[in-house]
């Protein structure tokens, strides 16, 4: 504290020398960013567990971008000396603002937080809005369907939850997996195969739930096409070798019959000649 104290003390009386000194204006600039990356920071580290990150903290990244591209079209009054930009982000080796801003950028895009939000990333998109009102709707019917057990001998017991949620659980991976395979069509890069880590971990909370917790199972709807498709390719090998033994039963006889025939001949030759 005393070091900052000391060292604002010499900016504000002005150093000797050719150190340079920022303007007010990127002072203010400086600043703003600081003050941006910290609710950023924060932010993201509230919303950490459960994760929460792109619906929570859309608006302080979209600020913090505002702030460094003002950074960075910035210029002084007086000379190219005093340019905010280069007196902030090239002045030193370590570039401070720089690291910072491409640290947030990299969390945000390995978040995939685009693939929730709308365009102009003002907001999350229609679809990402009703997921998280299934997974909303998903949770309280397990909650609701637990406390109407909670009399129950058998706590292991959760036919109720499964038969009561199973609609809405039904609905929020069927959307899932709809959301997965538009964004597989629609995504060129290698993030984009993925949506938003918020949708993720939601969905993964819920199967986790649903699965090894309440030791559920979602019927498919596809069980009699598996089952008939299945059946006819273990039914194959009968018939390849029933039509082969057929076939060869048929050729057998096709060259026996000319024998037959032959020795036929044969034998009325004898009688005429011993007639």
């Amino acid at each position: 504290q005393l070091a900052e104290e000391l060292a604002e003390e010499l900016w504000d009386a002005g150093l000797p020398g050719d150190l340079p000194e920022l303007e007010p204006e990127c002072r203010s600039l400086l600043a703003a960013f600081a003050e941006g990356s910290a609710a950023l920071t924060g932010c993201l580290g509230r919303r950490a567990r459960p994760v929460r990150l792109c619906q929570g903290c859309h608006g302080h990244y979209r600020r913090l971008l505002a702030q460094y591209g003002s950074i960075a079209r910035a210029v002084g009054n007086s000379s190219e000396s005093h340019n905010c930009a280069k007196s902030i982000l090239t002045s030193d080796r370590l570039q401070i603002v720089v690291t910072l801003s491409e640290f947030f950028n990299e969390t945000w895009e390995a978040a995939n937080c685009a693939n929730c939000l709308k365009n102009n990333s003002e907001g999350l998109s229609n679809s990402t809005e009703e997921f998280l009102d299934l997974f909303n709707k998903s949770l309280t019917c397990f909650e609701h369907n637990l406390q109407g057990q909670a009399i129950d001998l058998s706590p292991n017991n959760y036919t109720e939850v499964c038969k009561n949620c199973n609609e809405t659980y039904t609905k929020l991976n069927d959307l899932y997996n709809h959301l997965q395979r538009m964004n597989r069509q629609g995504g060129e890069s290698a993030h984009s195969a993925h949506l938003c880590i918020d949708v993720e971990d939601a969905m993964n909370i819920t199967r986790k739930l649903w699965s090894r917790t309440f030791n559920c199972s979602l019927p498919c709807s596809d069980t009699v096409p598996v089952i008939a498709v299945s059946s006819f390719i273990l039914f194959l090998p009968i018939v390849f070798y029933l039509s082969s033994f057929l076939h060869s039963k048929q050729k057998k006889r096709i060259l026996i019959l000319p024998k037959r025939i032959q020795s036929n001949a044969s034998l009325v030759n004898i009688q005429e000649k011993y007639s």
